[in-house]
């Protein structure tokens, strides 16, 4: 099993682990900053300014702070990757379906494609839903159909039933998925219309599908053994500490998987409730809104004593979209992949997306979160339906699979590009000083 470390009184604390990590990674560009952070005392309150520390610092020196991370990260939970006692036989499903050869996206009851289609990222452009560089790639593949046929690669799909994940539009283009995710899921994963083929690991007994937590040397071994390009993703997801412990299962995988072979690409999906330094022209729209605030938002601010309605930007680009109720361990597990990412690109094939916030199953069952949403629109962010951002993160994949990119002279530039944030860069507002605000209109809707 791959476990927190213990102290000295034998207590496994994610707190701990995380406080330490993120200081680790911030001793490689800003010594003060990492100082705080491992003086920090309430971790699982405090780790905010922490967190957007890591973007800062990482302005100029991101891939140094990135490789101290995953080091740091490493050193105090090593993940071993041991032979298996039992390896994996091979089931394959090959789906009956017609091929889908065209770019459609499915937005509010509609299938939108050609003209449609772009008009509708045009609108969200305008409206600083995406950045013109991610309605660019889908431009791009929509003059391109031929890239959607992945049938050349193995897609692998480490939590093959996400909402946000490929599977769906991988396997309607007549690709190749190797889904792998726990025998539970596998009824759901197995009973998606495909036109491609379906490949999973078994074991004697039971459905298809591994623990990546307990059975990660068996998963190892068995995709060791697969023949052709591995396009290896990470779609994983659980709750709390779990969610941590997932990342680091992933991310050692994937660098063994790296290291044995010459053939192996990564795909990760950001969050885009995080901290990202944006480009000028998000914060340009941003501050504009700002200026061109309603009298009733202006008097809301004043009324809160500043605590409300702050402006997004303030002296710099960085953009903290971090909320609170997904906490700590959340925001370790999406960092670590984001960290890989921008070490992997250096030296590699990477595609990496900021999603767009979507109605997802994770989503709705916080209560929270479900009244922010709901709440979202009054300051320019759109929730997505996660049939229109799963979709729409294909297409991202297949662009950047396609027509991959070197790394760019700084991290945080790899890491703007084809974002789909959903609004939440350039609407006028922090994000935490609008939430409360938006959460009260969510439970009125």
């Amino acid at each position: 099993m791959i476990e927190f470390p213990a102290d000295e009184t034998g207590r496994r604390s994610s707190a701990a682990f995380g406080r330490h990590v993120v200081a680790d990674a911030l001793r490689a560009a800003d010594p003060a900053a990492a100082e705080a952070a491992a003086a920090e005392t309430d971790w699982r309150r405090g780790y905010l300014r922490h967190f957007r520390a890591l973007v800062v610092a990482g302005l100029t020196d991101g891939y140094d702070v990135a490789a101290a991370g995953l080091t740091s990260a490493h050193a105090r939970m090593p993940v071993e990757i041991a032979p298996p006692a039992e390896p994996f036989e091979t089931v394959t499903v090959t789906g009956g379906a017609d091929r889908e050869t065209e770019v459609v996206l499915p937005y509010r009851g509609e299938r939108l494609r050609g003209d449609g289609l772009r008009r509708r990222l045009d609108a969200w452009v305008a409206a600083g839903v995406i950045e013109e560089s991610c309605a660019e790639a889908v431009r791009e593949v929509m003059d391109n159909p031929d890239w959607l046929d992945l049938s050349d690669q193995r897609l692998v799909v480490l939590g093959a039933g996400a909402e946000m994940g490929p599977v769906p539009a991988v396997l309607g283009w007549g690709g190749t998925v190797v889904a792998v995710d726990l025998p539970a899921v596998w009824e759901r994963v197995s009973a998606v219309p495909s036109a491609g083929t379906l490949i999973a690991p078994v074991l004697p007994g039971r459905s298809p599908g591994a623990d990546l937590l307990s059975e990660l040397g068996a998963v190892a071994h068995w995709l060791d053994g697969l023949e052709g390009r591995l396009i290896v993703g990470n779609y994983l997801y659980a709750p709390g500490a779990a969610y941590v412990r997932l990342s680091m299962a992933f991310d050692a995988l994937a660098t063994r998987l790296r290291a044995g072979r010459d053939d192996v690409a990564l795909a990760f999906l950001a969050t885009p409730t995080d901290v990202f330094a944006v480009p000028p022209a998000a914060v340009a729209q941003s501050r504009s809104r700002f200026e061109q605030r309603s009298r009733r938002a202006r008097v809301a601010g004043a009324l809160s004593g500043g605590r409300l309605l702050q402006p997004n930007y303030s002296d710099d680009a960085v953009n903290d979209s971090l909320v609170p109720q997904q906490g700590p361990n959340y925001a370790l597990a999406k960092r670590l992949q984001r960290w890989r990412a921008a070490v992997a690109r250096r030296d590699g094939v990477v595609s990496f997306a900021v999603a767009p916030p979507s109605w997802t199953r994770s989503v709705t069952s916080n209560r929270v979160l479900a009244k922010v949403y709901a709440g979202a629109h009054l300051f320019d962010v759109e929730i997505f339906p996660p049939e229109t951002a799963n979709r729409l993160m294909a297409l991202l994949l297949v662009h950047q699979i396609r027509k991959p990119r070197p790394a760019a002279p700084l991290a945080w530039q790899d890491e703007a590009v084809g974002a789909a944030h959903g609004g939440l860069w350039r609407t006028a507002y922090r994000p935490r000083t609008a939430l409360p605000l938006a959460a009260v209109r969510g439970v009125l809707r």
